[in-house]
């Protein structure tokens, strides 16, 4: 009897890696509703990114509908659009910011966004779910690996 494997049987192909985020607007206390987010990906440090598409976040801070990681990804890129969230979101009027006594003094004469976009790369092993929130503020920025 023989133990080869059939012709028509294929190997097990292994599971590409996944990618949710969303946004809490923590100036805000809630989320970042209507943020575009684009999604890249490639296959090594050194290759190519390859743009997949991209999304928006619903009323929950959250993109549903980010397009699939190609097999081989080793390296995502996300891309959030906040620029355009901070001067034209009714929930978020444009304010400045309280006067401190350590902030500089130019602060809020300048332009209404220090961060027009946020850029989040980070590496990826097939088979795994990626989560990574971003915590965001006129100011200042967090992200991180979540669950």
């Amino acid at each position: 009897m023989s133990t080869d494997t059939p012709a028509s049987a294929s190997p097990a192909s292994v599971p590409t890696a996944s990618v949710s985020t969303h946004i809490l607007d923590t100036s805000a206390g809630r989320p970042a509703e209507g943020v575009a987010v684009r999604l890249a990906a490639r296959p090594g440090p050194q290759a190519a990114w390859q743009e997949l598409g991209g999304s928006a976040t619903d009323a929950d801070g959250r993109c549903k509908d980010l397009p699939a990681l190609p097999e081989g990804t080793t390296h995502v890129r996300l891309g959030f659009e906040v620029e355009p969230y901070f001067l034209n979101n009714p929930k978020n009027p444009k304010k400045k910011a309280e006067a401190q006594q350590d902030a500089p003094a130019h602060r809020d004469s300048g332009t209404a966004v220090f961060f027009p976009e946020v850029t989040v790369t980070f590496a990826v092993t097939p088979g795994e779910h990626y989560h990574v929130p971003l915590l965001l503020n006129p100011f200042g920025y967090s992200v991180y690996r979540g669950s």
